[in-house]
């Protein structure tokens, strides 16, 4: 069980998140608005560097929105008093370690164990 110090520590570490995937976002969204403008006099490895900086923009976008999504849900499970219990085992998950990653759902224990199996997996598809 958290304390109402960790919280709301926990609470500002996910706000500040949250402004700071808002600033992404609003990056992105001029860079893309700016896309389009002085195609004049350019060449072709001007717009292959263009092409290459949107698509690298595009990519950011999603990997923000997935972790504003996640952002979101832990915001959830803090108000709701659960962003401390492991999902998988339903054994606390130790306080430095959401404060590291506030997003995280699993204990040390069970994110050890997931990695595993993935690596394995990994491991046996090659």
């Amino acid at each position: 069980m958290l304390t109402a110090e960790q919280t709301s520590e926990l609470k500002a570490a996910l706000q500040a998140e949250l402004v700071r995937l808002g600033d992404h976002a609003k990056v992105g969204l001029e860079f893309t608005m700016d896309r389009d403008r002085d195609k004049f006099g350019r060449d072709s490895m001007d717009e292959s560097a263009e092409e290459e900086a949107y698509s690298t923009q595009l990519r950011l976008h999603d990997r923000d929105s997935f972790l504003l999504n996640k952002v979101q849900k832990a915001m959830t499970r803090l108000e709701a008093g659960e962003i401390d219990e492991c999902e998988d085992c339903s054994d606390p998950i130790g306080f430095k370690r959401l404060l590291a990653r506030p997003v995280t759902t699993l204990c040390f224990e069970c994110k050890n164990a997931q990695e595993q199996v993935e690596a394995d997996h990994a491991v046996a598809s090659e």
